[in-house]
């Protein structure tokens, strides 16, 4: 199979896993608000259970991958199986050693991070006590999570896919039970939910070893810490962690200026994320995993022509997935709401103004996917400073673009700024990336981009048109609107696709063959 033909069906394989994932994850978040609703020990799970997920996505899932697959790429593709297999054990062993101190200091120093992070939970009796419990029983999470990332790392590189993209559902598969089984075993029975975040984290790991063994990586420890390789891929981790990282410490940043704002401003920006990283997590996570390893083997071998068509169609197949999804978003925030959140104390106000935030950020999702496309070539050619740099000044960027549209926006500006910075770190990588490798098929892209703005237009039309069948600002009515929308998004797809096939978009003729060959082999 050709490499771009490798690279779509990675990206269709973890799609379909995150897919399948982001479906549990909305039906884990609807069993928890059924059964523990939302109060004091709400709060304190959510909170405590942020900190070792920011941990894993400024970690596990951002400088780890990024710095050890070109590195065990090079290794594999220069230095043969046995060296790799080498570096995996040293890997696997320093990564043990390394996350299991740091564990064992996140539980010592709970009561300090939680205080630090939310000092407000102090005021209210039994609610700081609670987080700091919480965070105690979840905080090895990071532990497991960030060995799935190792492992995950070399299976990628090895060209499996599978087994890491859909060990994410027996996390929420995980939680749902463990609240559904436990919660009357605890004298706090949301406690059952963190010891279901540590069980599913297991489960991941346990997960991948049996795939890495059959695959002719068992692992083993291995201590010879001190090796050129080892030292490389530490090198690169910290950049790595402000590189791929920015978007969410931006996200972060905004949460913090949200509190000066109106009462509510914090819970919008928060729905509207979670929203917003339903298409990201399939789409641009997808698409940056699946391409990471083949760019890498190739910078290892030093097909730098091979290397450039990979990025350029990396950044066209991204385009071509998140412009409609992008469009998609921005026609169905307020129906998508109303039909998942809207009820009790949700109202259609607090629909509109988490739809507002939601369309805001929406804007932003293809700048946000490329920037994950791009920023990992740097580091596949062994350049730490550049991302950094880019995500420095976007970081800059986002926080007085923050401070000056949440006067006039309010928490609509701070999704707008988010959006901003991302563009900013798009652009900048772009241009960095151009006169670092030359030319990589620019226009080739700009096609792809106009092509499928084109058709994304007809697409939205139909997605609008569809929803006026229903009054969103009514509560209820759950099976017409779910009916609606899903038929509305049916026939988006079904527009763009043949809109897509009519320009001739290079992605929908590969995507066309791809299918062919499929149904001829079956």
């Amino acid at each position: 199979m050709s490499e771009k033909g490798n690279i779509a069906r990675a990206a269709g394989i973890l799609g379909s896993a995150t897919m399948l994932s982001r479906v549990m994850g909305m039906v884990r978040d609807m069993v928890v608000s059924r059964l523990f609703g939302a109060g004091l020990a709400t709060d304190a799970f959510f909170a405590a259970f942020q900190i070792p997920n920011m941990l894993r996505r400024f970690f596990a899932e951002g400088a780890l991958t990024s710095a050890f697959v070109p590195t065990f790429s090079a290794t594999l593709t220069q230095e043969g199986e046995e060296k790799a297999r080498e570096l995996a054990n040293i890997c696997f062993t320093l990564l043990t050693i390394v996350m299991a101190g740091i564990t064992l200091a996140g539980i010592l120093f709970s009561p300090v991070i939680v205080g630090l992070m939310f000092p407000g939970f102090k005021a209210e009796p039994g609610k700081f006590e609670l987080t700091i419990l919480l965070n105690r029983l979840m905080f090895p999470y990071i532990f497991f999570i960030s060995l799935v990332a190792l492992c995950m790392g070399i299976l990628n590189t090895l060209r499996h896919f599978f087994t890491p993209a859909i060990s994410t559902v027996f996390l929420n598969i995980s939680m749902i039970v463990a609240a559904l089984c436990l919660r009357g075993f605890f004298e706090v029975p949301i406690t059952a939910l963190a010891v279901g975040v540590l069980i599913g984290g297991c489960i991941q790991l346990v997960m991948q070893l049996p795939v890495l063994w059959n695959k002719g990586f068992s692992i083993r420890p291995n201590f010879s810490f001190n090796t050129p390789e080892v030292r490389r891929i530490a090198l690169l981790m910290l950049p790595s962690v402000f590189g791929v990282g920015v978007y969410y410490l931006n996200i972060a940043v905004s949460a913090i200026l949200a509190s000066l704002l109106p009462q509510g401003s914090v819970s919008y920006l928060y729905y509207a994320q979670r929203l917003f990283e339903f298409p990201q997590g399939i789409f641009t996570v997808s698409v940056a995993q699946a391409v990471l390893p083949s760019m890498s083997r190739q910078a290892a071998e030093g097909d730098m022509s091979g290397m450039k068509e990979t990025l350029s169609f990396g950044v066209r197949l991204t385009l071509f997935i998140t412009i409609p999804a992008m469009a998609g978003l921005m026609v169905c925030s307020t129906p998508i709401f109303s039909l998942i959140f809207m009820g009790g104390a949700f109202d259609y106000g607090t629909v509109v103004n988490s739809a507002t935030a939601l369309l805001y950020y929406s804007l932003g999702l293809s700048f946000v996917a490329l920037t994950r496309v791009l920023a990992p070539v740097f580091y596949a050619l062994k350049d730490t400073k550049t991302p950094v740099i880019t995500a420095l000044i976007a970081f800059i960027v986002n926080f007085c673009l923050s401070l000056a549209l949440m006067g006039p926006l309010k928490h609509g500006g701070l999704a707008l700024a988010t959006t901003l910075s991302a563009l900013c770190n798009m652009l900048m990588l772009l241009w960095f990336l151009r006169r670092k490798i030359g030319p990589f098929g620019g226009r080739r892209i700009l096609v792809t981009a106009l092509k499928s703005t084109v058709a994304s237009l007809p697409m939205a039309g139909a997605v609008w048109y569809s929803c006026l069948y229903v009054d969103w600002s009514l509560a209820g009515h759950k099976l017409m609107k779910g009916s609606v929308l899903g038929g509305a998004i049916l026939c988006g797809c079904a527009v763009y696709a043949v809109a897509a096939k009519l320009l001739r978009s290079e992605e929908a003729l590969d995507a066309v063959s791809l299918l062919r060959r499929k149904l001829k082999r079956g």
